[in-house]
């Protein structure tokens, strides 16, 4: 499509939207009294509108049936966890075995390294991005020191090139084939929270199984932003969080990825809880853990129902509106994004934008890197009505989100982010 810098452009692509009606189905924050330019759903999603009758049935389930609402509530709660399956497994393109909603992303992510960190004396070594989101390190780390190893011999991490903000595949093979021999697992973040590159998780997860190990990933933000294949593409494990892209609330419920390769695979060790039990005998109280067919197995605990049935709301809408038409209008969307901002500044003199220009390498965030004037240009955009975010040290991200953003929305931010670098 060829793109036009005018208002009227950008009216008549949210005109011609097929999935305009869905803003409609979200709560839009106001700023001084104006609905805001809402650019951070790769931080919290929105919350949408029958986010608190999905919570309230349960509510008043519990009410008017007290304990007996694990059985004969409308959904009733011995089963919720499997009542948002169909939704996970359609967003990570999964099978429903393989997927589950529990816990919170970093406790996935210490359960599933326990499965499938496991280190010997001649392969150690973790293969990772440089950069890696502080609770995904602080993950690695701890683990690493659990197995009486050194963070420092053992954790490798892949750096951009010299002046280049985002890593080359062909690098990332590379390292893979140079620690082949060593190497225990590689997890890489699907799509990398500060530069918002989308990374190659076949060709990464084929060469790490060439290379003799397992390949996980967290999908913190790339679950319901961009197109994701895991079964086939034969990832071993990924673990993900729900209040991105899922609107699913802050601190919602994580959820978690296991291949059905290991669906029945006794050998792998894992730390158990009575949700994991065979559920046939999970109330006899017996010892003697017998695992679940499939990713339910690494559960704990009894599935926590009210943040549970926020996922399910949110889940219901991306079911509504078909990822096919999510992916189109989110290319269009962040495309016309960049679009605009190239316009500005052709010799980057002020700016550059930190995600790679290949749709195929991002999903709807863009991560600006400021030259000059960072936090000036970011505090007058939060004056203007626009609900960005800052990392530092100079990086404003935005993330125009297909659910509930307009292609006016990204008009009229560029036009506030212009004015702020002019001032």
């Amino acid at each position: 499509m060829q793109f036009e810098t005018t208002l009227a452009f950008a009216r008549k692509l949210d005109r011609i939207d097929p999935l305009k009606n869905f803003r409609t189905l979200f709560h839009l924050p106001k700023v001084k009294g104006k609905t805001a330019i809402y650019f951070t759903g790769n931080s919290l999603g929105l919350q949408p509108k029958t986010t608190k009758n999905f919570i309230s049935e349960e509510l008043n389930d519990w009410a008017a049936l007290g304990v007996e609402g694990h059985v004969h509530a409308k959904r009733p709660w011995l089963y919720y966890h499997k009542f948002t399956k169909k939704g996970l497994a359609l967003l990570t393109g999964a099978k429903s075995t393989e997927v589950v909603a529990m816990n919170h992303l970093t406790v996935n992510l210490h359960l599933l390294m326990v499965s499938f960190y496991r280190p010997t004396k001649k392969r150690f070594k973790i293969i990772t991005e440089a950069g890696a989101f502080s609770s995904d390190q602080y993950a690695f780390e701890s683990q690493i020191k659990y197995h009486k190893l050194d963070p420092n011999k053992t954790l490798v991490e892949i750096k951009p090139r010299e002046g280049e903000h985002t890593l080359r595949t062909e690098d990332i093979l590379a390292t893979i084939e140079k620690h082949k021999d060593e190497l225990a697992l590689i997890i890489f973040g699907g799509v990398q929270y500060y530069t918002g590159q989308f990374f190659d998780i076949k060709k990464i997860t084929q060469a790490a199984h060439a290379a003799g190990a397992y390949v996980g990933f967290d999908l913190a933000h790339a679950i319901g932003n961009v197109k994701l294949n895991l079964h086939k593409d034969n990832v071993d494990f990924a673990v993900w969080c729900s209040y991105k892209y899922l609107n699913a609330g802050p601190g919602a419920i994580a959820g978690a990825f296991v291949h059905e390769r290991f669906a029945n695979d006794a050998s792998l060790p894992r730390f158990a809880g009575w949700w994991g039990h065979h559920e046939k005998d999970r109330f006899q109280m017996k010892k003697g853990f017998i695992a679940m067919a499939g990713i339910d197995s690494w559960q704990l605990s009894n599935h926590p129902v009210l943040p549970a049935a926020a996922l399910l709301a949110s889940l219901e809408i991306f079911q509504q509106a078909g990822l096919k038409n999510l992916h189109a209008k989110s290319l269009l969307l962040t495309g016309y994004l960049k679009y605009l901002l190239s316009q500005i500044d052709a010799a980057e003199e002020k700016f550059a934008i930190l995600t790679p220009s290949d749709k195929r390498a991002r999903g709807c965030q863009l991560s600006i890197f400021m030259k000059q004037k960072g936090k000036k240009v970011f505090d007058a955009l939060t004056k203007a009505g626009v609900i960005a975010d800052w990392r530092e040290p100079n990086v404003i991200r935005v993330a125009p989100v297909p659910l509930y953003n307009t292609f006016e929305d990204v008009f009229r931010f560029v036009e506030i982010f212009k004015n702020a670098l002019i001032r």
